[in-house]
């Protein structure tokens, strides 16, 4: 069972930054795919970015690209969100999702059924 473990959100002005993590247990995972997505109040869930750890491919949704980086540390078992030039439109309850293998990015995020899901994490901006 994997856990996924979310941190970094925080409340910043528009046009500032923000660095949210996703940890996964301990275990070290060779292929996988990452990914984060996001729901604010009201609205329904959106994809945001994703990663296939295998490739190193990166995806990011139209909304972000540009403005938002996914990288990754293997040896943490970790992938980090750069999250740069923030909207108040970006505010929403962010929670990383995986799955335990290789994926082509795009499909992945458009499908939303990860496995594996964390609690979230909330960024604020205004």
């Amino acid at each position: 069972h994997v856990q996924l473990v979310e941190s970094g959100g925080g409340s910043v002005q528009a046009g500032g930054s923000l660095r949210l993590s996703c940890a996964a247990s301990e275990y070290t995972y060779s292929s996988y795919c990452m990914g984060w997505f996001r729901q604010a109040p009201g609205k329904e869930r959106e994809a945001v970015a994703a990663i296939a750890a295998t490739r190193g491919t990166t995806y990011y949704a139209d909304a972000v690209k540009g403005r938002f980086t996914l990288s990754q540390d293997n040896a943490k078992n970790t992938v980090y969100l750069q999250m740069a030039s923030l909207k108040p439109e970006d505010t929403a309850r962010y929670a990383c999702a995986a799955d335990l293998y290789d994926c082509y990015a795009p499909s992945w995020l458009e499908r939303g059924d990860a496995v594996y899901w964390g609690q979230g994490t909330q960024v604020t901006v205004s």
